[in-house]
C-alpha cells in the first residue's frame, strides 16, 4: 500500500460551490487535469479554468435532465482500480482509461430541502443524489489510491498537504477523508430513510419498527455538564431533523434546559389558540390560552408563580408586545422560546444577560416521531405520544353529561396531562391550569398535591374539571377530587373497578368521561 499518491486527475462535481474556484486553481497550477459535470463545469469554465466534461470522458451525454451523468464504467473503473494491482492497471490501459486520483463531491441538499416549509414529495425526491454517493463510496473504498473530499471545510487541509508534498496526498489523510465520506453517505441515507418512513405515499406498508435501529446523529454542541455537574454531556441532532431552532441570546443551553424546552414546545404546540406554557424540572407548572399572549401569560403564571421562578417559557405565537416582554424580563427565567421575536422585544429581552432566547419557527411537532431512550443493555423505542386530541372517541359514562364549560375544561386538562410526569392529575378551567399534581407514586397523592398547589396559589378549585393521565384503580381518587371541588373528570378508563369509579362519580353528581387512551409519561 502506497503512502503518497500523486494527483494527476481530479473529478469535481459539487452542489455547494464554496471554495471551489480556489481549489481548482491550485490543482490546475500543478498540472492536474480537471474533469467535471453540469453546473460545476460551467462555474469553472466561467472562472477561466480548463475543464474536461464527464460526457467527453465517457463518450456518453448527460441524460434524463442530468439524472444520469457519472454512472458509467469509465468513471467508476478509474476510481476503483487498485493502484498496486498490476493486472488491474494493465486492464485500464487496454481500455484506454486513466485513473482518477481525487474526487471532490458534495451532495444534493436533501436535508435542507425537506426542512423547508411547503416541501413537496417531488421536491424531496428530486434532491436525492444517486451519482454523488456512488462516486464518494467508490473513492472512499479505494482510498489507498484515491483521495475523496465531501465538504468544503476539508479543502484547507487538503491544499496544505497538496502543496507540502508536491502534489501528493498521504495515506493517513486519505483514510481520514474516507471515514468522513462514509459518515456523510450514511447520514444522507438515514435522512432519506427517516423521511420516507414519515411520509408514505398512501397507506403505510412499511413495518412500524425496522429490524435494526440505526441512530445517525450529528453533534450540535458539547454541554457544560449533564443533569448534574459531575456528569459530562453533549447534544446531538437526528439526520434530517431540526435541532432547537436558533439561539438569539443568552448563555449556552444546558442539558436540563434542552429537556425542558422539548416539553414546553410540545405542550404549547397542542393548542391552536394563543398559548403560554411554563415548565420547571420537565413538568408544566402553568399553562393557559387567551385572546392574546399577554392574557395567556398572566393566567399561566397564576397557576404556580413560585415554581415559575427559573422556569422555561414557551409561546406558540411570535412575541411582539413589549409590555409582555417587560413582564418576562421582570421574572428570573432560564429560557424563552417563541416562533419569532419582534426587534423591539428582542432588544428589551437582551437586557437580561443570561436569559436564553430561542427562535423556533413553525412551532409544529412532526407526526410519527420516535421516542428513543437508553437503558442498561439497549434502547427502548416507541412512537411519540403527540397525536392530536380526538374527542369524538370519548364516552360519557356517568349519568350526567358535562356542561359545555366543563367539556372545554376537560379537553384543556387532558392536553396538559399528556405532558405531566405520572402519576398526573390536573385541575383545569376551559382556558388555564388551576392545580397540577405530578410525579407521585399514588394517584390519590397527586390529586391532593394538585389541590394543595391550587390553594397555595390562591386559586379556586371548586367548579373545575380534573384530568387524570391513567385510570383510577379505586374510587378513592374520585372522592378526593370531589372533595376538592371538581365537578367533572376525564380519564382513560379500563380499570377492573371502573363500575365503582362510575358509581362514585354519580354519587358526587360529577360528569365522567372515558377517553380509552392513557398518557403515562415516565
Amino acid at each position: 500500500m502506497l503512502d503518497q499518491i500523486k494527483i494527476r486527475r481530479a473529478l469535481l462535481s459539487v452542489h455547494d460551490k464554496t471554495g471551489l474556484i480556489d481549489l481548482a486553481r491550485a490543482l490546475q497550477k500543478r498540472g492536474v487535469e480537471i474533469i467535471s459535470t453540469g453546473g460545476t463545469a460551467r462555474v469553472l469554465e466561467e472562472a477561466g479554468l480548463a475543464v474536461r466534461t464527464v460526457s467527453d470522458l465517457t463518450g456518453f451525454p448527460e441524460i434524463l435532465g442530468g439524472r444520469v451523468k457519472t454512472l458509467h464504467p469509465h468513471v467508476h473503473a478509474a476510481l476503483l482500480a487498485k493502484r498496486e494491482d498490476g493486472a488491474q492497471m494493465q486492464q485500464l490501459e487496454e481500455l484506454g482509461l486513466t485513473p482518477i486520483d481525487l474526487v471532490v463531491v458534495n451532495l444534493y441538499p436533501f436535508e435542507a430541502t425537506i426542512a423547508k416549509a411547503g416541501c413537496t414529495r417531488a421536491d424531496a425526491l428530486e434532491n436525492i443524489d444517486i451519482g454523488g454517493p456512488c462516486m464518494i463510496r467508490a473513492a472512499a473504498k479505494n482510498h489507498p489510491g484515491v483521495a475523496v473530499l465531501t465538504d468544503p471545510g476539508q479543502y484547507p487541509a487538503f491544499l496544505e498537504q497538496f502543496e507540502a508534498l508536491d502534489g501528493c496526498t498521504s495515506l493517513a489523510l486519505r483514510e481520514g477523508w474516507a471515514t468522513a465520506a462514509f459518515d456523510r453517505t450514511s447520514r444522507y441515507d438515514a435522512a432519506i430513510h427517516a423521511w420516507l418512513r414519515a411520509a408514505p405515499v398512501q397507506e403505510d406498508v412499511t413495518p412500524r419498527f425496522s429490524q435494526t435501529l440505526d441512530l445517525h446523529l450529528s453533534k450540535i454542541q458539547e454541554l457544560r455538564y449533564g443533569e448534574n455537574p459531575h456528569q459530562a454531556a453533549a447534544f446531538y441532532a437526528e439526520a434530517g431533523g431540526m435541532a432547537f431552532g436558533e439561539q438569539l441570546h443568552g448563555k449556552e443551553l444546558s442539558y436540563n434546559n434542552i429537556l425542558d424546552i422539548h416539553s414546553a414546545i410540545g405542550l404549547a404546540a397542542e393548542f391552536p389558540e394563543p398559548a403560554v406554557v411554563i415548565v420547571k424540572h420537565n413538568n408544566p407548572c402553568g399553562a393557559a390560552i387567551g385572546n392574546d399572549l399577554l392574557e395567556a401569560w398572566e393566567k399561566a403564571l397564576a397557576t404556580d408563580p413560585v415554581s415559575a421562578y427559573g422556569g422555561i417559557v414557551a409561546l406558540n405565537r411570535p412575541l411582539t408586545r413589549e409590555d409582555l416582554a417587560e413582564k418576562l424580563a421582570g421574572l428570573f427565567l432560564e429560557v424563552v422560546v417563541a416562533p419569532e421575536f419582534a426587534p423591539g422585544v428582542l432588544a428589551l429581552l437582551r437586557g437580561k444577560k443570561n436569559l436564553r432566547l430561542i427562535r423556533w419557527p413553525g412551532f409544529q411537532i412532526t407526526s410519527g416521531m420516535r421516542d428513543v431512550r437508553k437503558v442498561f443493555g439497549g434502547f427502548l423505542v416507541q412512537t411519540a405520544d403527540i397525536e392530536p386530541v380526538d374527542s369524538a372517541a370519548y364516552r360519557v359514562v356517568s349519568r350526567r353529561a358535562p356542561t359545555e364549560i366543563e367539556r372545554l375544561a376537560l379537553l384543556f386538562g387532558w392536553r396538559i396531562a399528556k405532558w405531566v410526569k405520572s402519576n398526573a392529575i390536573i385541575f383545569a378551567a376551559p382556558d388555564r391550569t388551576i392545580g397540577i399534581g405530578a410525579g407521585q407514586m399514588s394517584r390519590v397523592d397527586s390529586s391532593r398535591l394538585a389541590a394543595m398547589k391550587a390553594r397555595n396559589a390562591g386559586l379556586e378549585v371548586r367548579g373545575t374539571a380534573a384530568a387524570s393521565d391513567a385510570f383510577f384503580p379505586f374510587r378513592d381518587g374520585l372522592d378526593v377530587l370531589a372533595e376538592a371541588g371538581a365537578t367533572a373528570v376525564i380519564e382513560p378508563g379500563g380499570s377492573v373497578r371502573d363500575e365503582e369509579v362510575i358509581a362514585a362519580a354519580d354519587e358526587h353528581n360529577m360528569a365522567l368521561i372515558f377517553t380509552g387512551m392513557r398518557h403515562f409519561r415516565h
